[in-house]
């Protein structure tokens, strides 16, 4: 194994019909590539296959030649069709075999349950000379960490979440930094409100957003545009700064907050600073407002009024928003109506 590689450019892949066939949403690759990206290592590809033995092959093989870093996550079970583990040993030109530690494992978790294991489950003990086994708390399928004679590495992770998670956070993360993976970096993300992505993108122009380093990009998310900037190298930190001056002049007039901040977050913010606490009411939004806002502690009441019913029969947003805050003795409140307006809904405040 060449320790010296860099890892800095990885790529995802999610193994899975079950993604494929669109039965079952892939969340990982998003978790994963946010952690990674988090350590300044790029993503290149992120990819779904089938659980066919050849695509699995060529998914790994074709990763294994343009990025440092692969990371699997799925087909890791004891059934024929999971076929990570063939996937990976067929790449690395290496046969599986049952590691007698992880068997004497396997078999200790079905003795505690007063059954004798089934011989389908001795697959999940299998390893590959080049593997290590990062160990499950939460299933019985361990996953792989694979050292590549040229420094690439590849990991293979279980497919549930409950699963998945730990190992990457308690077995993963830490041999990554040790290998120092990633590369100086920096980000920052304004939040955007009033104003949507196209309008956005076009007050930025070409020359930002085709840039490479820094990158800027621009996001629709359903409580706000976000616009990240990102850079790496040694002055990544400095790079990132002046670009945030200039979409700041550009777009500044729409940022409510910067990072994962949340529109709860903020109004929390400005609410705590001043020991407030907040009603709500809201008619014709499906319960919009208070979704948005959760259970938060200063949030006193959040009413859902149908249009229709006898208490929203009122136009005048500010009785509504005066009798809510006056049950729920809040210190100040809001009202929110929606209404249908040709294809689109018109929201008064």
């Amino acid at each position: 194994m060449d320790g010296s590689r860099r890892l800095l450019r990885a790529e995802l892949i999610s193994v899975g019909s079950e993604l494929t066939v669109g039965e079952t949403r892939d969340t990982n690759s998003g978790e994963l590539a946010r952690s990674l990206t988090g350590l300044g290592v790029a993503i290149g590809r992120i990819a779904a296959v089938p659980d066919e033995l050849d695509v699995v092959v060529d998914a790994f093989a074709g990763a294994l030649s343009r990025a440092d870093l692969v990371v699997s996550t799925g087909g890791l079970g004891p059934t024929p069709d999971d076929l990570t583990r063939e996937a990976i040993a067929r790449v690395a030109g290496e046969e599986p075999a049952v590691d007698p530690d992880l068997e004497g494992w396997l078999r200790g978790l079905w003795s505690r349950r007063g059954i004798p294991m089934p011989d389908l489950n001795l697959k999940q003990a299998w390893l590959i000379p080049s593997a290590t086994a990062l160990a499950n708390a939460n299933g019985t399928a361990p996953g792989w960490w694979v050292d590549r004679p040229d420094g690439r590495v590849v990991v293979a992770l279980p497919g549930p979440p409950r699963e998945m998670r730990p190992i990457w956070a308690d077995a993963v993360l830490p041999r990554l930094r040790e290998r120092g993976a990633g590369g100086d970096h920096a980000t920052r993300t304004f939040r955007l409100a009033g104003i949507g992505e196209s309008a956005v993108a076009e007050r930025l122009g070409e020359e930002l957003l085709r840039a490479t380093n820094p990158s800027v990009a621009t996001y629709a998310r359903w409580d706000a545009v976000d616009v990240r900037i990102s850079a790496t190298g040694a002055a990544a930190a400095a790079v990132v700064e002046a670009t945030a001056r200039r979409v700041r002049d550009i777009v500044g007039d729409h940022i409510w907050a910067e990072g994962e901040t949340s529109w709860a977050d903020a109004i929390g913010t400005v609410l705590e600073d001043r020991r407030w606490t907040l009603a709500s009411v809201e008619v014709g939004t499906g319960g919009g407002l208070a979704a948005l806002l959760a259970d938060r502690a200063w949030l006193r009441i959040a009413e859902v009024l149908d249009p229709d019913a006898p208490a929203a029969a009122t136009d005048d947003l500010q009785s509504l928003a005066a009798s809510a805050m006056a049950r729920a003795a809040a210190d100040v409140a809001v009202a929110v109506r929606g209404r249908p307006r040709t294809e689109d809904t018109a929201i008064e405040v």
